[in-house]
């Protein structure tokens, strides 16, 4: 029987083809290209991406964060849809943790955003982390790219909500909005882990019904803690403000104050400053990726892990010792 075209390899001057004409199952083809972890894959996406290298950078990019129960997906469902009935086209990338037993990921965004899932001017892509944060952020910041090549002028990157993948999402966006919830028990949830710190704004989520006077009260609450933190980006005062995902009140503002922090900040040049910073974290993170797999693929390496382990392990040499020793022939092994 013969194969079913859309499951046949594609060259990378075809990937580009699809990805500019906005084929949504080549794009998505495209991004499991470079997620892929195969020797052959990484050839031909090293090729695309170069390939479409002068259709980056031309979209707004949002980074969204907020403890679990907040409601990330509802709000990025509105919110998504908002801006695709006023002519832009959204994509949104999920960021998802990847089961330490099973290696499975949670992929169940396109299941929690129905509405926007169908909507033509949308594009969902929920990206399995691999376990490694590095690799996270490499992937994401190649979806990142290829979204823009196929037209998607804005990009919002969801995070889990939780350890480190604030950091790397704040690195690689250039809005970060932070969701607070009422009656989540410290209602100046995340402070102490210094997210808010990282927030461009800070949206208060479902304010409405009953739940209005306390979105209003940590509203203030919130403005007053920002007045004591350092802002995160230069020249620009973070903001807080309420809305309502299901009412959709306060949808509109949120985007309203995207425009203006992308407005100030391109005309006093922090906007370039910022784009600046993501290339540089990203060639850190390539590198690192990149040098972490040389050493587990190491002939060196590997000889050492069983000899020096065993030292190790028995007490003959402290572990600082044969990391260091390790590395050493590790890089005399290049």
């Amino acid at each position: 029987m013969a194969a079913n075209a859309s499951t046949l390899p594609l060259s990378a001057e075809e990937y580009a083809r699809g990805v500019r004409a906005g084929d949504a199952t080549v794009l998505a083809r495209a991004i499991t290209l470079v997620e892929s972890t195969v020797p052959q894959h990484g050839a031909v996406a090293g090729e695309l991406m170069n390939l479409l290298l002068p259709h980056r950078d031309h979209s707004v990019r949002i980074g969204i964060t907020g403890v679990p129960g907040v409601g990330k997906s509802t709000f990025i469902e509105a919110f998504g849809l908002y801006l695709c009935e006023r002519g832009h086209r959204v994509a949104v990338l999920a960021v998802d943790p990847t089961s330490a037993i099973s290696g499975g990921s949670i992929l169940g965004d396109k299941t929690r955003m129905e509405k926007l899932s169908r909507h033509p001017s949308a594009y969902i892509r929920p990206s399995p982390s691999g376990g490694a944060l590095g690799g996270v952020t490499r992937k994401t910041r190649e979806t990142i790219t290829l979204c823009e090549a196929a037209g998607y002028d804005v990009i919002l990157v969801e995070t889990v909500g939780v350890g480190q993948s604030e950091i790397a999402v704040r690195s690689m966006t250039d809005f970060f909005l932070l969701l607070a919830l009422t009656g989540a028990g410290d209602e100046l949830q995340g402070i102490k882990k210094g997210i808010v710190e990282m927030a461009d704004a800070i949206a208060v989520t479902k304010a409405d019904g009953d739940n209005v006077v306390a979105a209003e009260k940590l509203e203030l609450e919130l403005a007053q803690v920002l007045h004591f933190v350092t802002a995160a980006t230069a020249g620009w005062k973070p903001e807080v403000l309420t809305c309502s995902a299901v009412k959709g009140n306060g949808i509109a503002e949120v985007w309203a104050l995207v425009e203006r922090f992308r407005a100030e900040m391109k005309a006093s040049g922090e906007w370039d400053a910022r784009r600046l910073g993501q290339v540089q974290e990203g060639l850190i993170d390539f590198a690192r990726e990149q040098v972490l797999r040389g050493m587990t693929e190491s002939a060196a390496v590997k000889d050492d892990l069983a000899r020096l382990g065993s030292e190790v392990a028995e007490g003959k040499m402290t572990l600082r010792d044969a990391a260091t020793r390790m590395a050493g022939d590790f890089l005399a092994s290049r």
